[in-house]
């Protein structure tokens, strides 16, 4: 029996026995969500690991909590969270915590469940609500509270917004309690999150559900309701990964912080803009994000 027919047998009963072989514990499995943002996070982590000698699994355009549970279940080894989304969606915290405390709180809640947080970046993709500029200078609508008082009052303003805002325990619905109004059911228009931004500028809607760093709001000439009572908490983006792969593959914390001292909200929303206003490649889009930054 030749050495090469041994090694390839041992190899063969290694993974059937489930013990990985070293060109397998260094696959990583990238995962996303399914906007813009998230796609974008998605490639340019597959396309900087691929650099550094990895092997990607991508697999982007997930919903928030079937990627959250593929990543606890294993099949994903790391993607991009924001803080707010751990601290309410999947923890059910519900106390009020400053950007620090939502951090930390995640952190310690996930680390129970095998996940770590590593650093956050500065781009704080929370939602909010947008009106057309014109529009909410005519009506006289600055704020969150200024928004309810109208609807109070009997204006019928339809609002977009994607199904899983609708439904999120930090959604619709417990804002409306928040703030005191409710658009009724009748004017809420439920659509993709990208459709909402179109929908917004060709008037089919009065208010839409957006993200922060979205680069459509300048370009589109929206204006973000402030939230005046704080009810949205901080969406820091942040890596996040299983600990069993941070332990087989430790330089993925080094490689994965340094991408995250690179954003912020001004970063986040030219990177979106080039995909959503100018209409370049997620591909392209990331790969110049990398080298224009010295990553790769």
């Amino acid at each position: 029996m030749s050495y090469r027919f041994l090694k390839l047998a041992l190899a063969g009963m290694l993974t059937a026995i489930g013990i990985s072989t070293a060109a397998e514990a260094a696959t990583v499995v990238v995962g996303g969500k399914n906007y813009t943002e998230q796609q974008l996070m998605a490639e340019i982590t597959s396309q900087l690991l691929t650099a550094k000698g990895f092997t990607v699994d991508k697999r982007a355009g997930l919903g928030t909590a079937p990627l959250r549970q593929a990543q606890e279940s294993g099949q994903i080894d790391v993607y991009w969270e924001y803080t707010g989304t751990s601290l309410i969606t999947f923890n059910k915290v519900t106390d009020k915590l400053d950007a620090d405390q939502t951090y930390a709180k995640v952190k310690e809640l996930d680390a129970a469940k095998g996940l770590v947080w590593l650093n956050p970046s500065k781009a704080n993709n929370t939602y909010g609500f947008a009106m057309r500029a014109a529009d909410a200078k005519a009506k006289g609508i600055a704020t969150m509270s200024e928004l309810a008082a109208k609807v109070k009052g009997g204006d019928a303003l339809k609002f977009g917004s994607n199904a899983e805002f609708y439904a999120r325990p930090d959604g619709l619905k417990p804002l409306e309690d928040a703030y005191g109004f409710s658009f009724g059911r009748e004017n809420v228009v439920r659509m993709d999150t990208g459709l909402v931004y179109q929908a917004l500028k060709d008037s089919q809607v009065d208010v839409g559900l957006i993200f922060a760093t979205d680069g459509r709001i300048p370009a589109f000439n929206f204006v973000v309701l402030k939230d005046d009572k704080g009810y949205f908490p901080t969406y820091a983006m942040t890596p996040v990964i299983r600990k069993a792969t941070l332990d087989a593959n430790p330089k993925l914390a080094e490689i994965l912080n340094g991408v995250s001292a690179k954003l912020d909200d001004a970063t986040m929303a030219k990177l979106n803009a080039s995909v959503d206003v100018d209409k370049k490649s997620i591909e392209a889009v990331a790969s110049e994000f990398l080298k224009g930054q010295g990553l790769i």
